[in-house]
């Protein structure tokens, strides 16, 4: 571990792993930031079963977050340091008590400080239903509805020439009958064809110092970065059937704290078109969302700036 990295763990005044009952089940989770009294962010990661920016593992690596917030790291079930065979009954109910109960302990420790969620992707499906327990919500790359499924997807594929034979098989996906060779045909497909994850426009987030991060960090063995990709997420196929056959319309539309969206401007695998659609049409002054330019669905530089800046802003609000 680099010098600096731990001078910048030593100056925290918290840098501590916990082990909490989630879910009923025990999981390890990283708080650090610089002041105890600072406001709390929980961060809740893409996939399922994808910790990264942000994971347990990050213990003194984004020193710009910590030196304002308190910043709770958590690896879901069924990954890196937390990685467990996901069985059927797991399903997103299952991952909301746990966001929950994780909450209910951070309040514990923290019962002044404000508490804001933070998701991305599959993290905002958490973060909105986990919402009215926090003070505020950001998320980046809101799930809403028809995930991946959705005509926006179709169009951008086939004007990128994506062959006959191919667009046939994603055309035919359904939350009903996708099996895993497919729907890495279709997200494939997107990554590779379109700006829909990643704007080529856009600077990339600096994901080689992210794993060196984690390859070199204090509390991470090699199976826990080993288990950020392969864990035991991919042996649930009820949340995954779950997750495509969402739709949040009605509750997004309903929040009653504060709740940021920030979304990509050529994401299309959770549609910036209908997030702005349903934004700027439903009567709830709870409700905002800001596009960022030149990005995808997983945030680059550009992203993680606008993520940051919005963090600072709704941590400083009344």
């Amino acid at each position: 571990m680099k010098k600096t990295r731990r001078m910048i763990i030593e100056e925290n005044e918290i840098s501590q792993i916990y082990t909490f009952p989630l879910g009923g089940i025990q999981q390890k989770v990283l708080i650090e930031g610089k002041r105890k009294e600072l406001p709390v962010v929980i961060c809740l990661h893409g996939g399922p079963g994808t910790p990264i920016p942000f994971s347990v593992g990050c213990r003194g690596l984004f020193p710009e977050f910590t030196e304002h917030f308190i910043m709770v790291y958590w690896d879901q079930l069924g990954c890196g340091i937390n990685d467990y065979m996901l069985e059927d009954k797991f399903n997103i109910s299952s991952f909301v008590e746990m966001t929950r109960d994780l909450i209910e302990e951070v309040k514990k420790l923290f019962p002044n400080n404000k508490i804001i969620l933070f998701g991305i992707s599959w993290g905002s499906v958490l973060a909105l239903k986990a919402s009215k327990y926090v003070d505020a919500v950001v998320v980046y790359g809101q799930v809403m509805r028809k995930l991946f499924l959705n005509d926006e997807v179709f169009g951008e594929l086939e004007k990128a020439g994506l062959s006959k034979n191919k667009m046939d098989i994603v055309k035919r996906l359904t939350p009903d009958n996708f099996n895993d060779k497919d729907m890495q045909l279709l997200s494939g497909s997107i990554r590779k064809y379109t700006n829909g994850y990643n704007n080529e426009a856009g600077r990339k987030a600096p994901m080689g110092a992210i794993i060196r991060g984690l390859l070199t960090s204090p509390d991470y063995s090699f199976k826990d970065f080993k288990a950020i990709m392969i864990n035991g997420t991919a042996s649930s196929t009820c949340l995954w059937k779950e997750l495509l056959s969402i739709d949040l319309t009605k509750e997004l539309s309903k929040v009653e704290v504060p709740y940021h969206i920030l979304q990509g401007d050529t994401d299309i695998v959770t549609s910036t078109s209908d997030i702005v659609r349903l934004v700027s049409t439903v009567d709830n002054s709870y409700l905002h969302c800001y596009i960022v330019e030149d990005s995808g669905h997983e945030p680059g530089v550009l992203g993680m700036e606008e993520v940051f800046q919005m963090l600072f802003k709704v941590a400083a609000s009344e």
